[in-house]
């Protein structure tokens, strides 16, 4: 095992990253030290980079970035059990105290006192990481390590898609980001009978058609409201999955949703806004559902399962960069213009 490593660092308050040699990680009682083969990056990822108004007042440099993981067990504790030296992991990201009311009645991903890799302890963008064993998943070793890595947003899509059933249901999903795009094949694996997606982005609208969409929307072009209407008999649709965090697009998903419709919100406004409750949600019926991170583990277990019945290939597509740790900048450019779908960081790729 060598004693030092290559790893993108938070190294002071403001914006950019860099790579530093550092020491491996060392690895309590209770921990697992994985070699990480791929780590993909996240939009809040982009938000540390950036060091936006968020970052300034969450992460405390200096600080390993990167939380979205896949690689091999190189190392385990004393007290670790389950997990062995050779395991294909990937990671839970939210770290919980086991002991806050909502953890007590198993509702872990809304834990109290939520620490996140690679925001309040150290990341994966590096050689090794050190993970709690309770937060270690195994994964089938045939699945592409790319594909593994990214199962952390993969779960943010499925916690959102599958909060209810979608079984010749319509789904309309506003925002396609790589999130938002994931919504896609999930929706049409669980037998969704149409999926409308809606984004700003071209680059991005076409991406969500190659991974199943049947209708795009760009609403700087054509009234949503009005398309998805006409798709849906004039009644709109049955759920939706707001990926977004633009107000605009949150009211017009509203209004883009049948009387009683579900309406999932993952997508994060930037402030405050402003919403017509009376007319929007409460006299038509709507049920709203704030997403946060993964369910702890019955997400995990949905993703398992939808990949092995054909979500992996089907995801490939999405993965549309892969890049030496070297390459973070290049990264987080490409994230910065929407111009790429999920971007994937080797450690063992060479610089170019």
């Amino acid at each position: 095992m060598p004693e030092m490593m290559r790893a993108i660092r938070k190294l002071q308050a403001g914006p950019g990253a860099e790579l530093c040699t550092v020491p491996v990680p060392e690895i309590g009682p209770r921990d697992v030290l994985v070699k990480v083969k791929a780590t993909s990056v996240c939009g809040t990822d982009y938000h540390i980079y950036s060091w936006d108004p968020w970052s300034q007042n969450r992460v405390k440099p200096p600080l390993t970035v990167g939380h979205e993981v896949a690689g091999e067990v190189v190392a385990i504790g004393r007290d670790v059990t389950a997990t062995k030296v050779g395991d294909a992991v990937s990671a839970e990201t939210h770290i919980i105290c086991n002991n806050c009311p909502r953890c007590h009645v198993g509702e872990y991903h809304l834990c109290e006192r939520t620490r996140i890799l690679g925001v309040d302890v150290d990341g994966c963008f590096a050689e090794y990481v050190a993970v709690p064993e309770q937060n270690i998943w195994i994964n089938d070793k045939d699945i592409p390590w790319a594909i593994q890595s990214i199962q952390e947003p993969l779960g943010n899509a499925m916690h959102t898609a599958m909060e209810g059933d979608l079984t010749a249901q319509t789904v309309m999903i506003t925002g396609c980001g790589p999130i938002g795009i994931m919504a896609v094949p999930i929706a049409k694996t669980a037998g969704a009978e149409l999926v409308v997606a809606m984004d700003v982005n071209e680059y991005r609208l076409d991406m969500a058609k190659r991974l199943g969409a049947d209708i795009l929307i760009n609403p700087m072009k054509e009234d949503p409201i009005e398309v998805v209407r006409s798709h849906t008999r004039g009644y709109g649709v049955d759920v939706v999955l707001e990926m977004s965090g633009n107000p605009t697009a949150i009211r017009q998903s509203l209004k883009s949703a049948r009387n009683g419709a579900r309406v999932s919100l993952l997508g994060l406004p930037s402030k405050p806004m402003e919403l017509d409750l009376g007319a929007d949600v409460v006299m038509r019926g709507l049920v709203l559902k704030g997403i946060t991170g993964r369910k702890m583990w019955k997400t995990w277990y949905q993703v398992r399962s939808m990949l092995r019945a054909g979500l992996a290939e089907r995801l490939k597509p999405l993965i549309t960069h892969e890049l030496p740790l070297e390459g973070v900048h290049e990264a987080m450019e490409l994230m910065g213009a929407g111009k790429c779908g999920k971007v994937v960081l080797n450690p063992e790729m060479a610089a170019k």
